[in-house]
């Protein structure tokens, strides 16, 4: 009897203690995850039609270190923070930039990713654009309400032109209506090697920026959960694995 009652409790102590570190999400047991799908090579799918990705990737580590289901909804980019705020998901992975306007609303893990915005012109261009100021008076395709929109309305003069992804302003890119594009350095060395787009990288602006996984800013047990997530997927080798095998790099690190 004394046994079964230190058994028993036992049960209950190590039950009470993984319920505490449990984070919480809109269904229990589930990990809602919010990304474009339309974004190679974080996010989009192949010739089967299976969601795949660097960002696809880490998402699943992390929900399999959690001890939760990944369970992936797509959306377009101009809508997705607001997403976030109307519960849609708990969690978005999708090369989130952590800036301090975005801090304002949201929480953010620990950086799991680090590169730079690189303007991208079509393969044949006579002019390669070296920084935004040579930008000035073009026309320029970039993701509605991306970081990389809000750069180059900052640095002025530049004739914005917005669309709900890459796919979109790449088309235009290639066939000529806009001048540039603007976007992520790893997206460019993918879409020419894997691809084969007829396009190039031109200017890399500024420093290595950080992006982390995005979630709202009160699930403070799912920042936490997370967190420790992705160092352990950093120690056991995870995630040098997955960074390899879409870049031939770690990109960890600034």
């Amino acid at each position: 009897m004394k046994r079964t009652l230190i058994l028993s409790a036992l049960a209950l102590s190590l039950a009470t203690s993984a319920s505490a570190q449990r984070p919480t999400t809109l269904t229990s047991g589930v990990l809602k995850i919010g990304m474009e799908g339309t974004y190679a090579p974080f996010t989009f799918k192949d010739e089967k039609g299976q969601l795949v990705g660097f960002d696809v990737d880490i998402a699943k580590a992390v929900a399999a270190r959690l001890g939760l289901k990944p369970e992936f909804v797509l959306t377009e980019w101009s809508g997705i923070l607001a997403g976030l705020q109307a519960r849609k998901y708990d969690v978005i992975v999708n090369q989130v930039g952590i800036t301090a306007e975005r801090q304002k609303a949201i929480g953010f893990s620990a950086p799991y990713a680090y590169s730079s915005p690189q303007i991208i012109v079509r393969k044949n261009a006579a002019t390669a654009f070296k920084n935004l100021t040579e930008l000035k008076g073009k026309r320029v395709g970039v993701g509605l309400g991306s970081n990389f929109e809000k750069q180059l309305r900052d640095a002025g003069g530049i004739n914005v032109v917005t669309y709900p992804g890459a796919p979109e302003y790449l088309s235009d890119l290639i066939s000529g209506r806009i001048d540039a594009a603007f976007n992520d350095r790893l997206l460019v060395g993918y879409l020419i090697k894997k691809d084969g787009l007829p396009v190039k990288g031109a200017g890399v602006i500024g420093a290595a920026e950080p992006v982390g996984i995005a979630f709202r800013k009160d699930n403070t047990t799912l920042k936490t959960a997370i967190d420790r997530a992705l160092l352990q997927i950093k120690a056991n080798g995870t995630y040098a694995n997955i960074s390899r095998q879409w870049f031939g790099q770690d990109v960890s690190k600034p």
